[in-house]
This record gives C-alpha cells, structure tokens and sequence, in this order.
C-alpha cells in the first residue's frame, strides 16, 4: 500500500471520529481541557493542555476530511514527482501543525503549530525550485514573520497574568488595558496570517506551490488559522479594535473582488477569491457574528478545497497552462471536471440552496438587520456582486466557446483518482451547508426585512452574474476594452499596488539608493579626498625614496659632482 493511501485512510477515519464527537458535545454542550504533564522540576511543571469543545472537534474533522481528499488526489497529480514521500510528509506535518493550533488553549504551544504552519508552507511553496517559487516563499514567510512577532509580544504581555492559557481570563479580564493589548496583537497575527490589507500580497505569490498544497492551504488551513484565532478571541475584543478589524477586513474584501475581475491566471482568480472570502469571515467576527464566522469558514473550507482540485486537473490536462485567455470549451473535454467546477462556483456565489447559500445569504441578511453604517451595507452588496461577476466570468472564458491558440490537446476526464478524490467532496459541497445549520444553530435566526430589502441578495447575485458574462464578452483581439483604461486596469487588477510595495518597495529601491550611495561617496569624493587618494600619495613618495635608496652611490657621486660645480660657480 502506498504513503498516499495510508494516510488518506488514518485521516478519514479520524475526521469521521471527530465529527461525531463535536456533535455529541454540541448536543451535551460540553468541553474538556485535557492537561497532560510533560516535565515536573522543584514544583514546577510544563504542561501541555489540549481543549476539547464542539467548535475545535468540528474545525479538524473538516481539514482531516480534506487533507485527506487532497493526499489521494496528490498520488496522480504528483505522479512524475521523483520525491513523492516527501511531498506526502510536508503536507502531514502541516496537517499536524494545524492540529495543534486548533487543539491548544495555550498561547505557547499555539506558537508551535502557528510557526509550524510558516516553515511547512515556506517549504511547499518553494517545492518546485524556480526563481519565482523561491521569491514567493520568501514573501510568504517574511510576511508572516511580522504577525509572528505581535504573536510573541502578546506571549510576553500574558506573563502579567501567572499563565498563558487564554481560555481562562478571556470573561475575567474584558475590558482593561491588558487585555485590550493582547487583543490588538492577536487582532495584528492573525490579518498576517489571513492576509488581510495591507498584507495580501502574499496570497497570491503563494500560488507558486503545486495545487494540492493551494486546496489545502486555501481552504482549511494557513489562512483559516488567522480567522480561527479571533473567533477563539472573540469574546475580549474592545469596540475600537472591532471596529479597526471591520474597516481592513471591507477593504480587503472589495479590493480582491476588484482584482480578481482583472486577473486572467486560473489559481490566481480562486487565490483571489479567497481572500475575498476571508475579507467576509473577518467583517462578520468584528460585527460580534462570531458563529456566522466559522460556519462560513466551514462551508466555504469545502468548496474552496474542490475548486482548486478542478483547477489543477484543468491545469494538468491542458500542459500546465494557467492562463484562462488560452483556455475555452473544455465542458467538452472533462464534463465531469467541469460538472464539479460549476457547481462550486455557484456556491461560491451564493446560488439558492448550495452550501455557500446557506452561510452567505444569512450574513448579508444579518447585516441588513443590523446597525451598521451606509458604507459597510453597499461595500458588502458591491463585494457580493463582484464575487459573482468574477465567478462568471471564469465560467465563460474557461467552459464555453473554443480553445485559443491550442492546436492539438490531450486533455479528458481519463485521470479516475483524481476524480475519485473530487467526488470525495461534492456531494458536501451540496448538502453540508444545510446540514451545518441545523447542527451548528440550535434555534435558527429570525430575520424579518422588508422586501426589497430581502431580495437585495438575489438581485446583486443576477446583476454580478450579467456583469460577469460582460467582462468574459471582453475576449482576446480588438475587443480587449481594458487596454483602453491601461493605468486603471493595472492599479485594480494589482491589488492596488500591494504586491509593488511590498517587492519592489522593499527590495528595489533601498538596493538602488544603496548603489548611488556607494558610487557617489565611497568610489567619489570621500575616496578622493580620503584613503584611496592618501594610499596614492604615499605610494608615490615611497617609490621616489626607493628609487634614490637604490641608487644611493650614482645619487651621491651626481650631487658632489653637483655641489661642486655650485662651488665653482660661486666663486667666479
């Protein structure tokens, strides 16, 4: 039995174990921290804690159920890799590191999985050993670095307090100042993690990794650890730091509609679209819907993990292209891919009784509902719309029409583990969403709006949808409408020139400045006027002294010849 098959076997049985036990402690409403003792010196113990409560039980049976899927997949999508085994472990210890962070109610040994998460992802993003992979691992593990570091100071700023499990002082200590502080910390780690603004850059960049990684990582693990950690912080956030936290989050969540309707590589768009998502997840938890948030989470988690499956077996059929311009009529070649890819953009969108639905429509209506201001009401209905505007788009460009500049592909539905590890997912992907709200929400929410109001969703998922056949109508050639508004296109479709600031801002131009310094003054005038001219001067004094050392006997005979010659002149 192949590594691919025993693990995608351990991992589903343990994600069908933990999901019966989050339902059975959701219905006991009930949880248990469990302290294992590591090492006891002079009565003084290390110990592990692991919390165990319906909302961590429920987390990681979905990213077993998934890293699970996506480790069966890998055995064809990495069929030709010569390192198969490594691959397959890389992606286990960042299962295991995001084990750990869901499980701990420690700040320290959350630490061990959050900083297992960086190093693991750094090492899958670099996996195919390019220049551009190396550079967007770098990116990747440099940004998170910085949340890293608001991660320690909150550990430090926790040694006020006698213990570092936060689990007890999240009621005790709402409120005052130290808690605000912590907060504010975590608030910061955890948009690094989730790259909210002015951190996405590296969302994106992270493409470089082979597509398994991209379904897990984009949906249940790297940037859901961000997300999952305010949700657990929730209840001690202070209205200035929630407020703070929905203003970014809005931002991030229009800015990455924006981009994604621009953007024509295939991963990208779906990279896109998760931040959008993140963007919704992080407004809700700042708005006090902190359930809302992580049935989102769990819905979109599904989705997110299949769509990027159907990406990568379009993106293995078609030669590694990614580019969405080269691609068309592929419904005709992979039906039963492109059966699957459907169906999750649409959820994705919100389309009535798809999981997405289920999640989505109740957060708008909960926003409709509540009192939050004009700005955040339309910055959700627009970022909604671009959600489903992008979404269609792709469907246009990749599923209908002919392919473009392709003369001969080989591309069909013939790779059966692959689609196994796909079906594996989609019968979820339908029912979950529904299943989920029974479960989760023990009395179901009442939102009573006027009607306009009601179908506001409805009515911004059919005009997004329209403006998304529109821009797929923009195809290749003289109909190219963006060429026209080349400077506009460029800003939006590059996230607002984030990924500009944080490359070329941080290495280009201090290394520019740094090689103007260097030739103005250290190869310029203080060269000149410092050692280099010193060292010429002397070199050339110590040359003339040299020559008359040697020359000593033919110098002094010269100069008594010389001297003599003086003598004679001054006496006649």
């Amino acid at each position: 039995m192949s590594v691919c098959m025993v693990y995608f076997m351990v991992f589903l049985l343990l994600s069908l174990l933990s999901f019966f036990l989050s339902l059975d402690f959701l219905s006991l409403d009930y949880s248990v921290v469990v302290e294992i003792e590591m090492v006891s010196i002079n009565s003084s113990s290390i110990v592990m804690s692991i919390l165990l409560d319906w909302m961590s039980l429920l987390f990681a049976s979905f990213v077993l159920l998934i890293s699970s899927m996506v480790i069966f997949y890998s055995e064809e999508y990495m069929g030709g890799d010569m390192a198969m085994n490594r691959f397959i472990l890389l992606v286990v210890m960042f299962v295991a590191s995001m084990l750990l962070l869901i499980f701990s109610p420690n700040l320290i040994s959350i630490l061990l999985g959050w900083d297992g998460l960086g190093l693991v992802s750094y090492c899958l993003v670099i996996y195919y050993q390019n220049f551009k992979s190396f550079n967007a691992g770098m990116l990747t593990a440099l940004t998170n670095r910085l949340g890293d570091v608001a991660f320690l100071m909150s550990i430090a700023w926790m040694l006020n307090f006698g213990s570092w499990n936060y689990l007890f002082f999240l009621d005790y200590m709402y409120g005052s100042v130290e808690m605000e502080i912590i907060t504010f910390l975590m608030v910061l780690a955890g948009i690094t993690k989730s790259a909210q603004i002015p951190f996405s850059s590296w969302l994106p960049a992270a493409m470089a990794a082979p597509t398994p990684v991209s379904s897990l990582v984009h949906s249940s693990t790297l940037v859901t650890a961000g997300v999952y950690l305010l949700i657990r912080f929730n209840f001690c956030m202070g209205e200035s730091v929630k407020i703070m936290l929905l203003f970014i989050a809005s931002l991030t969540m229009f800015m990455a509609g924006l981009g994604a309707s621009y953007e024509y590589d295939l991963k990208k768009i779906i990279a896109l679209s998760t931040l959008s998502q993140l963007g919704l997840m992080m407004s809700i938890l700042a708005m006090g819907g902190y359930v809302l948030a992580f049935y989102h989470l769990l819905t979109h988690a599904l989705f997110k993990a299949l769509l990027f499956m159907c990406a990568g077996a379009m993106i293995h059929g078609l030669g590694n292209c990614q580019d969405i311009r080269f691609m068309g009529g592929v419904v005709n070649l992979m039906p039963l891919t492109c059966v699957f890819f459907t169906i999750c953009n649409l959820s994705l969108c919100g389309l009535p009784f798809l999981s997405g639905f289920y999640s989505k429509d109740l957060i708008l209506e909960f926003i409709s509902m509540d009192y939050v201001g004009i700005y955040i009401y339309i910055i959700y209905f627009v970022s909604t719309g671009l959600t489903v505007a992008y979404t269609f788009r792709l469907i246009f460009y990749v599923l209908s029409g002919d392919f473009n500049h392709f003369t001969f592909q080989g591309v069909s539905d013939l790779g059966f583990v692959m689609l196994k590890g796909m079906s594996g997912i989609i019968f979820l992907v339908v029912f979950m969403g529904s299943i989920l709200s029974w479960v989760i929400l023990p009395s179901p929410y009442f939102i009573c709006l006027p009607l306009a109001m009601k179908m506001m969703t409805l009515v911004v998922t059919a005009v997004g949808g329209w403006f998304g056949y529109e821009l797929a109508e923009l195809v290749l050639g003289y109909k190219v409408k963006s060429l026209k508004f080349f400077k506009s296109s460029v800003f939006f479709g590059g996230m607002w020139n984030m990924p500009y600031i944080s490359t070329f801002g941080v290495n280009f131009y201090p290394l520019r400045e740094g090689s103007l310094v260097y030739e103005v003054s250290d190869q310029g005038w203080s060269e000149y006027l410092g050692s280099q001219n010193l060292y010429n001067s002397l070199s050339l004094w110590a040359g003339f002294l040299q020559i008359l050392h040697k020359n000593n006997l033919k110098i002094f005979l010269s100069l008594t010849v010389m001297w003599i010659m003086f003598l004679v002149l001054m006496i006649f």
